[in-house]
Parts: structure tokens; C-alpha cells; sequence
């Protein structure tokens, strides 16, 4: 008898999502359902601000100089570092955050396009705003992790004296 026979496999999957896996979630809904309107929606880490202010390329000055820090050949000789200066306003953006020219490039812009809304938003840009929500989560959770500390140094305390009135009473 042969062991094939013993085992039975199941049919090759197939793909329960008929549109292709490289469209994002709200496309391929589109595909899905034509005769609905989707909205895109903002993906969790996704940061998309449909906002801010628009970059003119000729406000630009690119320059590509070399990268620095860990990586050794591949970042200390090749010139992939990115350094943008957006000229009405003189706000320069350095990035160097991948080995490839295009990513900083594109990271680069996105930063940039970042720091000039606050420049001339100020408070009312929507990434100050973000940034200021998650300074105040932040501080909103380390008091709660220090509640939570006194709270169970209080406990230990509370356990200890009693543990001790209880041997004295024996």
C-alpha cells in the first residue's frame, strides 16, 4: 500500500479576493462593489494629510551628499543622503533613513512638506495638532503607570503590616 493514499490533501488554494494583492484595501473594494462609493480611509501608521500645503518644485533645492552612520560601504560612499531646502522659507530637511535614493527622496518631501505647513500654520496645522494629541497621551499614560505604582506600593505596604499583626497575635 502506498503512503499517497493515506494522505489526503486538499485542493490548491486559490485566492478568495479576486482583485489583485497589490491594490490597497479601498480599491480593491471599489472593484468588488462598482455600484458603491468608497471612501478611502486612513490605514493604522499610514499618514496621509490631503491638507497640507502643496510643494512647488521650483521652491526646491536638492542636493545628494554622502550618507553617515552604520552600514558601513554601502552608506559611507555612496551619495543616497537627500538634503532639501524649500527656499522661501529656508527650512532644510536632511534624510538618510534608507540605502535607496528614491525612498529619501520621497521621505524627504514628506517630511519637508511636513515642516513648512507648521511653518505657516502654526498651531492650526493638522500635524501639530497630531503631535500635540500624542504628547498628551503620552504624559496621560505615564501618570497612570505612576497611579498604578503608588497603588501597589500602597497594597505591599497594606500586605507586610498585616502580615506582622498576624504573627504578633500568635
Amino acid at each position: 500500500m502506498s503512503t499517497a493514499g493515506l494522505f489526503h490533501f486538499p485542493r490548491p488554494l486559490t485566492r478568495i479576493c479576486p482583485a489583485p494583492w497589490g491594490l490597497r484595501l479601498w480599491e480593491k473594494l471599489r472593484l468588488l462593489s462598482p455600484g458603491i462609493a468608497v471612501i478611502p480611509v486612513q490605514i493604522a501608521g499610514k499618514k496621509d494629510y490631503p491638507a497640507l500645503l502643496s510643494l512647488d518644485e521650483n521652491e526646491l533645492e536638492e542636493q545628494f551628499v554622502k550618507g553617515h552612520g552604520p552600514g558601513g560601504q554601502a552608506t559611507n560612499k555612496t551619495s543616497n543622503c537627500v538634503v532639501l531646502k524649500h527656499i522661501p522659507s529656508g527650512i532644510v530637511v536632511k534624510c538618510h533613513q534608507t540605502r535607496s535614493v528614491d525612498q529619501n527622496r520621497k521621505l524627504a518631501r514628506k517630511i519637508l512638506q511636513e515642516k513648512v505647513d507648521i511653518f505657516y500654520n502654526g498651531e492650526n496645522s493638522s500635524v501639530h495638532k497630531e503631535k500635540q494629541e500624542a504628547a498628551k497621551k503620552k504624559q496621560e499614560k505615564k501618570k497612570r503607570a505612576k497611579e498604578t505604582l503608588e497603588k501597589k506600593k500602597l497594597l505591599k505596604e497594606l500586605w507586610e503590616s498585616s502580615k506582622k499583626e498576624d504573627n504578633k497575635v500568635i
